[in-house]
């Protein structure tokens, strides 16, 4: 989400424009899904069942009604099961890789008819991105005046539309960053820890949350983090036992073999990962160049975090790092972005100099390019990548420039 003043920004991004083009992919993304929807029945257009990645977690909670634990890690079994209760889907298998305690989570919607209950859950996954960009929204005092641009942008987000599309459970992590982000702001490190640590539902996107916090000694956000992360995976275990945490750790281990069921479709994925993997056609080197950039961008986050600069670049450093860094990252995933992207336009008009305006450009970059994802089917190049890299080297640009005025402000006041 981006905000634009003529004083802030080349002359071709102007609100004006933004609001325009922001109009119009939302129009086009949610008349396209209106349209594949409108098919009779509970498959699309495409013959894919409405909300696609829903039905995992709809068979998960039914697992749960029906006792049968044994089988909340059996591939085979959660197919059949996904057969009887919504037969119109036909055999579909998804990969078994939550922790038990998402099962729990799902089990009052497992209780409905299938169409029922995703509705329920698309309401629900709205209604949380919208309070999170709201209150993420009134806490930059730059944006204020751009009421109808930040709606126009937020519900044309591509990551957004994702999360409806795909029925995902991403809403959740964004919501979990969200509240990380007020509690810091409050000060507040030890609720910042339990917000954060809720992400162990989705552990990939807490990696290079658990290197910033531990590389700058945060201990009561560490405290916090461990404690809610435990009492999550504590929950599954006293009610499905050691068994079941057992395969749960099993498959986590083993992830790395999972990889081609988990990403059939790898110009959805947006993570130095798979942008090395679809680049470099050498699966040793592929993983090499992943890491030696994955140990780059963690280092830049951690500077960051080390500095004086504001909270605003600082947790927007994160959230790019978090992307970036992940193992496992699909499109739908990004939109844990939506803050970075509120919080960056806000420091954009705020700050005004040449090294902004490139900023506020490479943004518009990062927002739109997701969407261009299935052109790297034929040129094995996912362009959002190197632009969220480019973004966040501006970032670690603008958090010296802070550091450097802060020091000496303090210099001269001596």
């Amino acid at each position: 989400m981006m905000d634009s003043r003529n004083t802030a920004h080349p002359a071709w991004l102007t609100s004006r424009r933004l609001r325009v083009h922001g109009l119009i992919l939302a129009i086009c993304l949610w008349s396209t899904y209106a349209w594949i929807l409108s098919s009779p029945g509970l498959l699309d257009r495409n013959r894919i069942v409405k909300g696609a990645d829903f039905l995992h977690f709809y068979t998960l909670g039914s697992l749960v009604r029906e006792h049968r634990s044994a089988q909340l890690y059996d591939m085979e079994v959660q197919s059949t099961l996904t057969q009887e209760r919504v037969p119109q889907v036909g055999r579909v298998r998804f990969v078994p890789l939550y922790g038990p305690q998402v099962s729990l989570f799902f089990a009052p919607l497992s209780m409905l008819p299938y169409s029922q209950a995703l509705l329920v859950w698309l309401l629900l996954n709205a209604a949380s991105y919208a309070l999170c960009c709201y209150v993420l929204w009134k806490k930059c005092p730059n944006l204020q005046s751009e009421s109808m641009l930040i709606f126009i942008l937020a519900l044309a987000y591509p990551g957004f539309f994702h999360v409806i599309a795909w029925g995902q459970t991403s809403g959740l992590a964004l919501a979990c960053f969200t509240a990380a982000y007020l509690a810091l702001r409050s000060q507040r490190y030890f609720l910042a820890g339990l917000a954060l640590g809720c992400l162990i539902f989705k552990p990939q996107l807490g990696l290079a949350t658990a290197f910033v916090i531990l590389g700058t000694g945060e201990w009561m956000i560490v405290l916090g983090a461990l404690l809610a992360a435990l009492a999550q995976l504590s929950v599954g275990w006293l009610y499905y036992g050691t068994s079941v945490m057992r395969d749960y750790f099993q498959h986590l281990v083993h992830v790395r073999s999972l990889f081609s069921q988990l990403e059939p479709r790898p110009y959805q994925m947006h993570s130095l990962r798979s942008f090395w993997a679809m680049l470099v056609p050498w699966p040793h080197l592929a993983s090499a160049l992943y890491v030696i950039t994955a140990v780059a961008v963690l280092a830049m986050t951690l500077y960051c975090w080390r500095t004086r600069a504001s909270l605003n670049l600082r947790f927007a450093a994160l959230l790019i790092a978090t992307v970036l860094v992940s193992p496992h990252l699909t499109v739908y995933d990004l939109v844990i972005l939506a803050p970075a992207y509120l919080l960056l336009a806000d420091w954009i008009v705020a700050d005004g100099r040449a090294s902004a305006r490139n900023l506020g450009m490479l943004l518009y970059l990062g927002y739109a390019l997701p969407l261009f994802g299935p052109l790297s089917i034929w040129t094995h190049l996912q362009l959002s990548v190197p632009a969220m890299a480019a973004i966040l080297w501006m970032i670690f640009r603008a958090t010296e420039s802070q550091t450097e005025a802060v020091s000496d402000a303090i210099a001269a006041k001596v």
